[in-house]
């Protein structure tokens, strides 16, 4: 049997974290994983706001960068030459295998998800004495959720097992994404808008979260009208909006704010659970830094800010060595890298095992930039102009005027790489365009066919012999 995807799936609550119900966004503590052994009743929203709560481990400080940034053109792994981080040296290279730690702690994180949020909806689906919308909410909080994660596997691995259905046979990607599709609708269909939450329960799965998310999972299936329809769904709501500073998205001020859709939630005081080292595993490295020094913006990022002349964006997502921060802090000019994230940079939490740092997983401007992109690709080139100069306008660079379509596609491009540099997208983005081998070789790098997909790590193969390998691998 699945060991790896059992655990996740029927090991009720065990090494749990969870968000506290009454203060959703200001706090989060672990629970005793023997606790309902021990005489507490869990609740429905125990249950839900823990899958929220499987989001802040240290998978995603770590693993999640390697397998996301560190891999791609926009970063390299940093820190020390001497100091891999275990494999993300492999990752930066295009040297990863099928035992890749980072690639299996992802996997195993995923999956251990979505069994959860499973046990979630049955256990809420079943549960006595609870409001009905309440419990509706609940649920498509849960479904949210599991189609997240399903997401992040599929355009990671491709062909994938569906738990519901099987826990070792892999089926069609094509029908992961309708599992996915369904989900979201159904969440879609019953969870509040933003705006109808109460602020204790602001950073919940909202309608608009739902809904976007569904824009962009058409959008990586092509399928380009229901795409543009989904994203207009979204704009045409009025819940949000361009932040008017986009360096204030990454402050605090900036959690939940107008442009966001959804963020894994991490605000709390210490001794409270956060991202687990999110912020200090790319904190700057040497004299006067606070982190490991990992996940750096690179040199043809910088690169690609300075040829567009976009100074503000690039100035919000890269710490330079010798720079001042906006809350004061000096970053010498001997730290150990050039540059660092500064997307992950919280000013409270610089050196804390946890983090108080959102990260920021799904905003406004993606939304307009996937509507420009489907239009685009629908031969309405012309309509695509208005959402992606509204990303541009914000940072004060010149409308795009082209309506070339395959101009206007590189403009889309290069668009999105910039405006959504550094928060997790952009291997994703180089693979589902087809533009992955051309950019990864013109660096040097060795990229094969194989590397459109993430091999099934090797230690789930050994636990479940009868599960196929991607091609390649």
């Amino acid at each position: 049997m699945n060991n790896t995807i059992k655990l996740g799936f029927y090991s009720l609550f065990l090494g749990m974290f969870f968000v506290s119900c009454d203060e959703f966004v200001e706090e989060v503590e672990v629970v005793d994983p023997v606790a309902s052994e021990s005489g507490q009743n869990f609740t429905p929203q125990d249950f839900v706001t823990g899958v929220y709560g499987m989001h802040t481990t240290f998978d995603y400080g770590f693993a999640y960068l390697g397998i996301t940034e560190i891999i791609s053109d926009n970063a390299d792994k940093g820190s020390a030459p001497t100091d891999t981080g275990t494999d993300k040296n492999l990752l930066d290279g295009l040297t990863y295998t099928t035992s890749s730690p980072s690639i299996r702690d992802m996997w195993t994180q995923w999956y251990k998800t979505i069994g959860r949020a499973s046990q979630a909806i049955e256990f809420t689906e079943n549960f006595e004495n609870i409001n009905e919308d309440l419990r509706a909410r609940l649920i498509g909080e849960a479904k949210f959720l599991r189609a997240l994660n399903y997401f992040w596997l599929v355009r990671s691995f491709g062909d994938v097992p569906i738990q519901s259905i099987d826990l070792i046979a892999r089926v069609p990607a094509t029908e992961v994404y309708a599992y996915i599709e369904q989900d979201l609708q159904d969440a879609a269909a019953i969870l509040p808008l933003k705006s109808e939450y109460s602020s204790q329960d602001l950073g919940r799965a909202t309608k608009g979260a739902a809904q976007g998310l569904l824009a962009k999972v058409y959008l990586y299936q092509k399928k380009w009208q229901e795409a543009a329809d989904m994203a207009n769904t979204v704009i045409s709501t009025g819940q949000y909006g361009l932040e008017p500073d986009y360096a204030i998205i990454w402050r605090v001020e900036g959690e939940n704010g107008p442009e966001s859709l959804f963020e894994i939630q991490a605000r709390g005081e210490i001794v409270s659970h956060g991202v687990q080292q999110y912020s200090v595993t790319q904190g700057a490295r040497g004299p006067s830094g606070w982190g490991w020094g990992f996940n750096t913006p690179s040199e043809d990022l910088e690169n690609a800010f300075n040829n567009a002349g976009d100074s503000i964006r690039r100035d919000a997502t890269i710490i330079f060595a010798g720079e001042t921060l906006f809350d004061g802090r000096e970053v010498s000019a001997g730290v150990e890298n050039p540059r660092y994230n500064k997307k992950a940079y919280s000013s409270a939490y610089t050196e804390q095992e946890d983090t108080d740092k959102n990260i920021r997983v799904l905003r406004y401007a993606e939304i307009l930039l996937i509507r420009a992109e489907a239009l685009n690709e629908l031969g309405q080139s012309a309509d695509a102009l208005g959402p992606l100069n509204q990303v541009r306008e914000r940072v004060n660079l010149e409308d795009i005027t082209t309506t070339d379509q395959t101009a206007l596609r590189n403009a889309i491009y290069l668009e999105r790489r910039l405006e959504l540099a550094m928060e997790h997208d952009r291997w994703f983005d180089l693979i589902r365009t087809g533009r992955a081998q051309e950019v990864m070789t013109a660096l040097g790098l060795p990229f094969e066919a194989k590397n459109n997909l993430f091999p099934i790590p090797n230690e789930q193969l050994i636990q479940t012999p009868d599960m196929t390998q991607n091609p390649g691998w």
